[in-house]
């Protein structure tokens, strides 16, 4: 089940906003990757509580990965660094609300006797507190993705627009990275390779994007860039988009004098693989 209202336990339960823990922290984040028939989904997490984290490693209790679309669906997590799921498309659906969350399950009878995190109140109860098999040490904040994105996972559209004063124009909608073409004949139709022929469009459609990103994020000097690992996720979802590309390739600083080493880490080698099929084009000729 997904938890997010406070209620009475008769025992501490590890969650952002009670007072049970001395400075309570139990954070979620997740990012979603969609690949052809599933949804693969990376987990990080953040526990304050010492004591909790050690019966973690010690596997007397375990990390339970919470989602509740379609169904409710829950998945035992085995790495306790950093963890990964794949889920099914038929199971899980990003166009309708779907709300995830952390859960810690006591994997035997745990006793709080030695549990230092807790909040002083229990300092003359806690060698009395026996929390038994199967129950609940803490629930971590909830991540929602509410389906308010028409295209959750799309980051280019192509149009054609044959009023544009330019042969190409690249626009930024809310959602997406949009190049307009002048003529179809400039997308390379029915040519062989059409898709990797496009790619310099796209390398100039990400150089765009991330100018708008550091122009509309909250820093006070543009010239110096973003922090991009300590800032909060957009709430734009074109900026969104690139903000998880960014961070699944742990970059850290996103800054016009490292643009385009930023474009070549999250593109996959985009204009090699373009040099590699203009080659091979020469060579057939």
């Amino acid at each position: 089940m997904i938890y997010t209202k406070k209620a009475n336990f008769p025992y501490p339960v590890l969650m952002n906003f009670t007072d049970d823990y001395n400075e309570p922290e139990f954070e979620l984040d997740v990012n979603i990757f969609d690949n052809t028939d599933d949804y693969k989904i990376k987990i990080d997490w953040k526990i304050s509580s010492s004591f909790i984290r050690n019966l973690l490693q010690l596997g007397k209790a375990d990390l339970i990965f919470i989602v509740k679309s379609r169904d409710n669906q829950f998945y035992r997590l085995k790495n306790l660094r950093c963890a990964s799921i794949d889920i099914p498309k038929t199971k899980l659906s990003i166009n309708t609300r779907t709300v995830m969350q952390l859960m810690i399950q006591a994997k035997e009878d745990i006793d709080f006797k030695n549990n230092v995190d807790l909040n002083e109140f229990y300092d003359e109860l806690k060698s009395e507190i026996y929390v038994k098999k199967g129950n609940v040490l803490g629930f971590s904040n909830t991540v929602i993705f509410d389906g308010s994105q028409k295209k959750p996972f799309d980051l280019f559209e192509k149009k054609i627009d044959k009023d544009i004063e330019s042969d190409i124009e690249i626009r930024l909608s809310e959602e997406t990275i949009i190049i307009v073409y002048k003529k179809e004949d400039y997308q390379f139709v029915g040519m062989q390779n059409s898709k990797e022929l496009n790619y310099p469009y796209i390398y100039m459609g990400l150089q765009k994007a991330l100018i708008g990103f550091i122009n509309h994020a909250e820093n006070e000097n543009f010239d110096e860039g973003i922090q991009i690992d300590e800032m909060e996720p957009p709430e734009n979802g074109l900026e969104n988009k690139l903000y998880r590309l960014m961070t699944a390739k742990n970059i850290t600083e996103l800054s016009m004098d490292n643009l385009d080493e930023v474009i070549y880490k999250i593109s996959d080698h985009l204009l090699m693989k373009y040099c590699d099929v203009v080659r091979g084009i020469c060579d057939a000729g």
